[in-house]
């Protein structure tokens, strides 16, 4: 057998194994799924009517809010999603598999790409549940065609990939899955500090650039602009190269420390 078949054989294996981890550890993925739909159903229900107001200028439009807080929302969800990763990974680190897995004549890079993939299926997954609440309580995108979509859905899987990596990294330098936990909060707190839910030029004009250069805000810049329209500008350029630097630093971060003799 050669050597690809073997890695892709290996890396299927540990796909499934940590797909059956998921399914006999629901709490933690109900967790992260859950929170993102909660977000959803409180800025709408709850402050949806006064966000609106501030962002048209006086007149509240909850549908008009919807519509905007929508892509943001679905960036979160994937952040949250990748922080499950990061505990998981730190999970296998401290139990003691990943010793015997480096015993056992498996590709070795196998054990990070089962988590990688996994992460993403679970990512998308996540991404269709929060869509399908939003376009339960009125979220629509009538505007985008077939190929605007596709490139939405081709955003979200890399802008995922791009995270799943970076949160790998961070379960393999953390002491324990807390620390993981911990160390993977920015995945989720750096979208509430973008354009998700107020526009960039309403912040502060000292804080605008950190806004509007970070990671988050291109990304869901341009997925508004492919779902409804807007305009896409620079962010498609910003967004293509955050996830593409993100995944190549995430990589070999964690090739490099999943490869660091343990102690």
């Amino acid at each position: 057998m050669s050597s690809l078949a073997l890695a892709v054989r290996d890396s299927s294996t540990m796909l499934r194994r940590n797909l059956l981890h998921v399914r006999r550890y629901p709490s933690l993925t109900l967790n992260l799924l859950l929170t993102p739909v909660i977000l959803l159903l409180l800025f709408v229900y709850i402050f949806g009517d006064v966000m609106s107001a501030g962002i048209g200028g006086g007149s509240p439009d909850r549908s008009a809010y919807i519509a905007y807080l929508v892509p943001g929302l679905l960036l979160m969800t994937i952040g949250g999603t990748t922080i499950g990763t990061a505990v998981s990974v730190s999970m296998d680190m401290t139990e003691g598999i990943i010793a015997r897995f480096r015993t056992m004549a498996i590709h070795r890079p196998s054990v990070l790409i089962g988590h990688v993939v996994g992460s993403v299926l679970q990512c998308v997954m996540s991404v269709v549940l929060v869509g399908a609440v939003a376009v339960a309580i009125g979220f629509r995108s009538t505007d985008a065609t077939v190929l605007e979509w596709l490139a939405a859905f081709g955003l979200l899987v890399l802008f995922a990939l791009a995270l799943t990596w970076i949160a790998v990294g961070m379960g393999l330098i953390s002491p324990n899955p807390e620390a993981a936990s911990n160390n993977a909060m920015p995945l989720i707190f750096l979208p509430f500090i973008s354009s998700a839910f107020v526009p960039v030029d309403a912040m502060p004009g000292w804080f605008q650039p950190i806004a509007e250069y970070q990671p988050f805000t291109p990304a869901i810049e341009t997925l508004r602009g492919l779902l409804l329209g807007t305009e896409i500008g620079h962010n498609g350029w910003l967004a293509l190269s955050w996830s593409l630097a993100l995944t190549v630093l995430g990589y070999f971060w964690s090739k490099a420390s999943f490869n660091r003799d343990p102690k």
